[in-house]
């Protein structure tokens, strides 16, 4: 992505484009039909693969193709089918094959790159991100319905896991720094960037393993109403909930200290919240994680991500499948945030304690329900990406959000606590 920096506007979109698109392709070529057609078992509230593939290029041909351009509908029959106001996800089933919808989108992508050398990039180049971060964060859900289907294993090998993390608590001093972002690629709910000021605190170096989580597990954690909310105990006690939902198990005990430095994954926010109760700590605010991701003590001034300017590569984090699961908490240590805070980006999201809301100035784009419809006081906010998030959608300043019940995510969390 080096090269993005060397190009001009046209070329830089025009190859994140089609890389973004190549790997769209990768991740469901090898599908069969039960994963591509159908629901994950158990989880209806998840569409199938096929009808996410199929939106990714009904959303372009829509913003691009026909807002920008002005040009006519490829196929109008396919807006009740893939638009998200369209057919209940129980009814998204019944889709065209995989290779035909792979000529649809190659279609309306043939005709996107037409029209990008005369798009007028000065009014329209936000959209254009807009588009290219949607893709991204699709394929997020894709490969979420893929392990709810049971299709790979979450943690892989790594030469980290032999090897015990150091764990320690990191001192922000009180201060104020620059939160949220304006840059053009920023989507609408992290702008306007802002001041604003915190007290002191102290946050974990790296996010909750699961050799820490499994002292809570068998400490009786999930038994113990003190440590929940009266919602999350409602929620646990309905579902039987005994364990995360992406909890390494059926291992013999020898094997299961193996996962130890691997971060805790497939928790909602409840559980999250009550492993800090726990330990007699708390779930950051998203501007305390914020901060102690992004903002340089020594320049005075926010980075994009925790190592600095320079967009994500294999060597900073763990994202965009490169190693097809999660790994351990400090495989990437050496690029921890200016203030020594580590595993930030990729691997898994982070749930902060911050309910879902726009900044002060918000403005919604490209349609009012994209963010603002869930500003509703029942979502939270994550942060950090997870191991399949593309580099397009991991930044700092990103703000993901879900229901506090929400388990299926590639979601852990740290703690924090004030002096």
């Amino acid at each position: 992505m080096s090269v993005f920096s060397e190009s001009s506007p046209i070329e830089v979109l025009r190859q994140a484009l089609i890389d973004c698109r190549q790997a769209t392709l990768k991740q469901v070529q090898p599908l069969g039909d039960r994963l591509y057609y159908r629901q994950p078992p158990g989880h209806p509230e998840f569409s199938p693969i096929g009808w996410h593939f199929g939106h990714i290029g009904f959303t372009e041909e829509l913003w691009l193709l026909r807002h920008c351009a002005g040009q006519p509908p490829q196929q109008p029959q396919t807006h009740r089918l893939y638009a998200a106001d369209g057919l209940p996800k129980q009814q998204r089933e019944q889709l065209p094959s995989l290779a035909n919808t792979c000529q649809a989108l190659q279609q309306v992508r043939q005709r996107v790159l037409e029209y990008l050398p005369r798009a007028p990039l000065s009014q329209q180049a936000r959209l254009w991100w807009f588009i290219l971060q949607h893709e991204s964060q699709h394929s997020e859900t894709m490969a979420i319905v893929e392990a709810l289907h049971g299709r790979k294993p979450l943690y892989v090998a790594h030469p980290a896991a032999s090897n015990a993390p150091e764990f320690k608590s990191i001192k922000i001093p009180a201060g104020t720094f620059l939160q949220g972002n304006s840059d053009g690629n920023a989507i609408d709910n992290e702008q306007p960037a802002f001041l604003q000021h915190l007290d002191r605190y102290h946050i974990d170096r790296y996010p909750v393993t699961c050799g820490q989580y499994r002292r809570f597990i068998e400490a009786g954690g999930y038994d113990n109403r003190d440590y929940w909310s009266a919602a999350g105990w409602q929620f646990i006690r309905q579902q039987n909930i005994q364990e995360p939902l992406y909890w390494p198990q059926q291992l013999p005990q020898t094997e299961a200290s193996h996962f130890d430095h691997y971060p805790v994954c497939g928790v909602s926010w409840y559980e999250a919240n009550a492993y800090a109760n726990f330990v007699g700590k708390r779930l950051p605010s998203e501007a305390e994680w914020e901060k102690a991701a992004s903002w340089n003590p020594q320049q005075h001034r926010p980075q994009p991500y925790p190592w600095g300017t320079e967009p994500p590569q294999s060597h900073h984090c763990n994202h965009h499948r490169r190693l097809g699961g999660i790994t351990p908490v400090h495989a990437y240590a050496d690029h921890c945030s200016p203030w020594g805070v580590a595993d930030m980006l990729g691997n898994v999201w982070e749930w902060t304690s911050t309910p879902f809301a726009g900044y002060s100035g918000f403005q919604s784009f490209p349609y009012q329900g994209y963010s603002q419809t869930y500003f509703d006081g029942q979502h939270y906010v994550l942060r950090g990406g997870s191991w399949t998030t593309r580099p397009w959608t991991l930044r700092n300043s990103f703000r993901n959000w879900y229901f506090p019940q929400v388990r299926e995510l590639f979601a852990g969390f740290r703690v924090c606590e004030r002096e």
